[in-house]
């Protein structure tokens, strides 16, 4: 063979080897994002697809993929730019509403504590986070009652792009729960039942190896 055969046939082989190993990486890259993502694909498997008969879950199931997280402009009570990705890995519970809070957004308030409480060992598995719609200055009182609660002010028109109602219903009526990886995933019902709202997570939870 020719020196310049020998080295165009090398180069082929060169080129040949590099697009084996490019492509031997990319099998291997999906293979660890495939292993990253399984806890929660089974979760989501074992809770809404292969459930036994008669097994429902309370709040209602959100497509994710017609409302995937938004780039919020939120920031803390004190100005500080932060956002619901800060504590992306977590479950977390979102409320919406006000900062002059009614007595019905202290039962949410409340209600969000002990459901965060009732998952025992779980607990620090989940956050719990007040969306601020306005400028409203919050009671030093609540602040304290739910000193371990993100409090976050929020663009309303920001809210109303992503978290997903049924019409006629509003925003503050209820609690949304956000998964591990920052997917918007259920809504819970108006003046919701603590027990079967509990039951819905405490399930998550266990089916869920992540967050």
């Amino acid at each position: 063979m020719s020196e310049p055969a020998a080295s165009h046939a090398s180069n082929a082989g060169n080129i040949a080897s590099d697009a084996a190993r490019r492509r031997t990486g990319r099998w291997k890259l999906l293979a660890v994002l495939l292993v990253c993502a399984a806890p929660l694909i089974a979760s989501y498997l074992s809770y809404y697809v292969i459930k036994p008969e008669g097994r429902t879950n309370y709040g209602t199931l959100i497509d994710q993929r017609s409302h995937p997280m938004p780039k919020l402009s939120s920031t803390t009570l004190d100005g500080r730019p932060e956002t619901l990705e800060n504590y992306a890995g977590k479950w977390i519970m979102v409320k919406v509403g006000g900062g002059e809070c009614d007595k019905a957004c202290q039962d949410q308030l409340y209600a969000m504590r002990q459901l965060r409480t009732m998952q025992g060992k779980n607990m620090d598995r989940v956050e719990r986070v007040w969306l601020v719609t306005d400028a409203q200055p919050i009671e030093t009182m609540l602040i304290r009652m739910y000193d371990d609660m993100h409090i976050l002010r929020v663009k309303p028109e920001e809210l109303a792009k992503w978290l997903p109602l049924e019409n006629g219903g509003k925003l503050e009526d209820h609690i949304f729960l956000v998964d591990p990886r920052s997917n918007l995933m259920m809504r819970f019902p108006k003046n919701p039942e603590p027990a079967r709202v509990h039951k819905d997570i405490a399930k998550l939870l266990r089916a869920s190896a992540i967050g």
